[in-house]
């Protein structure tokens, strides 16, 4: 392969001349495991960090495990600002998971599933830029490679990580590429963080239109049953073994693909004609909410071309007098409500007559459009950030691609 002028073909790839391949035992000060923690999920002082909360790069505390309140952690296991932790004990395909703390908590503490790399400060200026490395590609192509074990358990031992190879660019170059891609981490933060503000005051706002005001005396507002303001219609599913039913035309939904977004265009798999007329489905409209009913129960989306579904759904036609979108939003607020009204051995569904007698309290039509315009604009609003999220981290792994193989110099 041609090599284009000031750029060399390496173990790691192509990288600039001036950069240096080096095994980590070339850059690496030391290496330290954490304690041995009795743990659990109750509320405590300590946090222990466990490898569930790593992920690729990031620190992921969505699920928290306390140390034990009787034990009194050593200091020599708590984590500081830039400590790149290595996960040494994981499934086959998660095992070498490396993360760098960024003091999400004011204190923490990790277990002896996870390794603290500390590197030589005069081969290594940044241990942000080593986080970044270790999550390319090429590090994880080769991390997997020296994992023992199983699919179920398996780990990367010491001996072998050290003959990991990795690009080292000069201590200046380390520096600024950490720094631009911090700066890419700062803006897709910022705006998850605005996203999830905006969710929570959307979620706010449904909790105060969708009931009555007490203070209006229910003015406007009528109790109704769901079956009084939608038609319920079930699904059903052609069978799978006559060929000639399946690979049509026609939209068939299952609830794995419904909850996802607000509105539903296509289904995943289609069916024919001669599938539609021979199940019990039935043909739904544009505009039917199509809500879960079994297994996972109370996921919803608004169906955008006619359809059918399988027989996981209670689909919702809105009769004359109610506003759908209106529907969908009251609908979010019952999950609860769902769950308490299903039963059932093997897995929980709620009937179609159960749903029908849930009572809801809802105003008129016109008090109806005016809620339902109000949250649609702010799911719109949602929408247009998360699809600017979505781009912003598009062009981080853009950037990390070209600065990380030296593509791009900053320097």
């Amino acid at each position: 392969m041609e090599v284009r002028e000031g750029y060399k073909n390496t173990e790691v790839g192509v990288i600039p001349e001036d950069w240096e391949v080096k095994a980590l035992s070339e850059i690496v000060k030391s290496f330290q495991l954490g304690g041995n923690y009795a743990n659990n999920e109750m509320e405590g002082n300590n946090v222990l960090i466990k490898m569930a909360n790593l992920g690729r790069g990031n620190i992921e505390l969505n699920k928290r495990y306390f140390i034990s309140p009787e034990i009194i952690p050593s200091d020599n296991d708590r984590v500081f600002y830039g400590d790149v932790l290595f996960n040494t004990r994981n499934t086959l395909d998660l095992v070498g998971k490396v993360a760098i703390w960024r003091d999400e908590l004011p204190k923490a503490f990790f277990n002896s599933n996870i390794m603290r790399i500390i590197f030589k400060e005069e081969k290594i200026s940044s241990n942000f830029f080593m986080n970044l490395i270790f999550n390319t590609r090429n590090s994880i192509y080769q991390l997997r490679g020296i994992a023992t074990g199983t699919t179920s358990v398996a780990a990367i031992y010491t001996r072998d990580l050290i003959k990991l190879l990795v690009p080292v660019p000069t201590k200046v170059e380390q520096t600024a590429i950490a720094t631009a891609l911090s700066d890419a981490d700062a803006l897709i933060n910022s705006l998850s963080t605005l996203i999830a503000k905006k969710r929570n005051i959307k979620q706010g706002a449904m909790q105060e239109l969708l009931k009555p005001n007490p203070d209006s005396h229910r003015e406007g507002w009528e109790v109704k049953k769901l079956g009084e303001i939608a038609e319920i219609v079930g699904g059903g599913t052609p069978s799978s073994f006559i060929p000639h039913y399946w690979n049509g035309t026609i939209n068939w939904f299952t609830p794995t693909e419904v909850g996802k977004s607000k509105y539903i265009f296509e289904s995943v798999r289609k069916i024919t004609k001669e599938g539609f007329v021979n199940c019990s489905g039935k043909m739904l409209p544009v505009g039917t909410i199509l809500l879960t009913t079994r297994a996972g129960i109370g996921d919803l989306s608004i169906l955008m071309n006619e359809a059918c579904t399988n027989q996981g759904f209670q689909s919702l036609i809105a009769k004359a007098g109610h506003h759908n979108e209106y529907l969908y939003y009251l609908l979010q607020t019952l999950k609860n409500v769902l769950i308490q009204n299903a039963s059932g051995s093997t897995f929980l569904e709620i009937s179609p007559n159960k749903l029908r007698q849930i009572e809801v309290s809802i105003p008129s039509i016109d008090k109806q459009t005016r809620i339902a315009t109000i949250l649609s604009d702010m799911d719109t609003e949602i929408q247009a950030l998360e699809t600017k999220l979505e781009k912003y981290r598009k062009i981080k792994l853009g950037m990390m691609q070209n600065l990380l193989t030296g593509k791009i110099r900053l320097v």
